[in-house]
């Protein structure tokens, strides 16, 4: 077997031989951007109007962004202020009605994604009760699955945890719904331990000290997790709060969000719950979905490099301009956390964070900060509905949630492994409401544009 010894070896490196298969490849592999339009493809699964290809039908989740209006000349899309339902229920009710009352939220938000509806006292405090005797990972887990392996993603050691969780299963193929439901308790209670344990060996593996914290029953996991990231414990009662309002606004976005959508496509197969949730993990972590926070944040780093006076409205205008031009930043032309796929006007998760974001700021003392994000979501807005010609624009959660999470003292390695703990809620929701209801393969359909040739010996090539 061909083991990797160090970063610099030849297992990493690209050789000559690799670049002249790349360029071979390159010789075949092109497909004029044209065709998509004469075979009627819907790139990225959405309509031309921008609306999604409606693929299945769910009760979890639904996304409200736009009201369509026929009138003379047809069907036309007009911008909405967004809502996001959890079972029906509109998401800012359920922060609004826990905060009013001192609960947390996110395990309150996580019972009704899973069954439908909110739970009374008794049957919320059993089902917290359940969560906290899950909590424990097997025994060593942390030394032979986490720590034996050097951790350089998240993400990645902790799919690699899910999948083994998968050895310590006595039923793991068994898709039954009360075998399912029972592992989606688990992997729901273990996906914050999974983060921080990971989190902590990657410190570890950078020459830092090595501390584990062991959750504690009766604590929310918003709570729990900030009590084992830091090393004396501590947190207050605002950190806890803000953490726990941003898993119940990640839980769940809708069946045709892209991590969601691969959960029911895998879930199709017959596969195991591992496996599928290990799929919707390497989904997440992309930058154009779970990432897209930490590109804000780098986004943000580099205004701040090249920006003196932040409340210099007119230099942050010219920058952005650069931003768009592709002449600064990474060049992309993009304001990253300006704009949503789905909601047109507003995203309702960024309107019930933004207060929180005041809160902390102000607790924080980033008064100065909270302003230069505040001038590049209204000049960034501004400038982006000039050049596409739109009346309207949203602002995503993931421009202010890295703020957030800056604030909270929360390293950059955790922003997507958080946004999992709270997803995960989510997508055992939709895995069980596939297994009951689904019954056939997702197998879309794609279309050929390469050309039929005969056979040629190899002697004539």
């Amino acid at each position: 077997m061909f083991r990797k010894e160090n970063q610099e070896n030849a297992y990493c490196e690209i050789t000559p031989a690799i670049l002249a298969l790349k360029e071979q490849w390159e010789k075949k592999n092109y497909i004029d951007p044209r065709l998509y339009k004469q075979y009627n493809v819907k790139r990225g699964l959405r309509d031309e109007d921008g609306r999604g290809v409606l693929t299945g039908l769910t009760r979890v989740g639904e996304i409200q962004s736009y009201n369509v209006v026929t009138d003379e000349n047809g069907e036309h899309i007009v911008p909405a202020d967004g809502v996001l339902y959890y079972r029906g229920i509109d998401c800012r009710e359920i922060v609004r009605g826990t905060a009013d009352r001192g609960r947390f939220a996110f395990e309150e938000a996580a019972y009704l994604l899973l069954f439908g509806e909110l739970p009374t006292a008794k049957q919320l405090e059993d089902f917290c009760d359940q969560l906290s005797s899950y909590r424990t990972l097997p025994t060593n887990f942390f030394r032979d699955i986490i720590m034996k392996t050097p951790p350089k993603d998240l993400m990645n050691t902790m799919q690699r945890a899910i999948l083994a969780l998968f050895c310590y299963d006595d039923k793991p193929n068994d898709i039954s719904l009360d075998n399912v439901l029972r592992q989606s308790l688990q992997l729901t209670a273990n996906m914050p331990v999974l983060a921080i344990y990971a989190y902590q060996a990657w410190r570890y593996s950078q020459g830092q000290s090595l501390f584990i914290h062991h959750p504690l029953p009766g604590l929310s996991t918003a709570e729990n997790f900030l009590r084992m990231l830091r090393e004396d414990h501590s947190y207050t009662e605002l950190e806890a709060r803000v953490l726990d309002v941003a898993l119940v606004l990640h839980a769940d976005n809708g069946g045709g969000n892209n991590s969601t959508f691969t959960n029911h496509v895998v879930t199709s197969s017959g596969t195991d719950t591992y496996s599928a949730i290990a799929a919707s993990m390497a989904s997440l972590k992309g930058p154009r979905h779970g990432g897209a926070n930490s590109k804000v944040m780098d986004m943000m780093r580099d205004i701040k490099a090249h920006i003196i006076d932040w409340d210099d409205e007119p230099a942050v205008e010219h920058y952005l301009t650069r931003i768009l031009d592709k002449e600064a930043f990474d060049r992309s032309g993009l304001i990253y956390g300006l704009g949503h796929a789905v909601y047109t006007r507003t995203d309702p998760r960024c309107e019930v964070f933004r207060d929180y974001v005041y809160q902390l700021a102000t607790e924080k003392g980033y008064d100065a900060e909270l302003r230069l994000y505040t001038n590049v979501e209204k000049i960034g807005k501004r400038l982006l509905m000039e050049r596409r010609n739109k009346d309207t624009l949203s602002t995503n959660i993931d421009f202010f949630s890295g703020f957030v999470y800056e604030m909270l003292g929360l390293p950059g390695e955790l922003y997507t492994p958080l946004f999992t703990v709270a997803r995960i809620s989510g997508w055992s929701a939709h895995r069980m409401e596939e297994l009951s209801i689904g019954g056939k393969l997702i197998r879309p359909r794609y279309e050929s544009v390469e050309q039929h040739r005969p056979y040629t010996p190899i002697e004539e090539r």
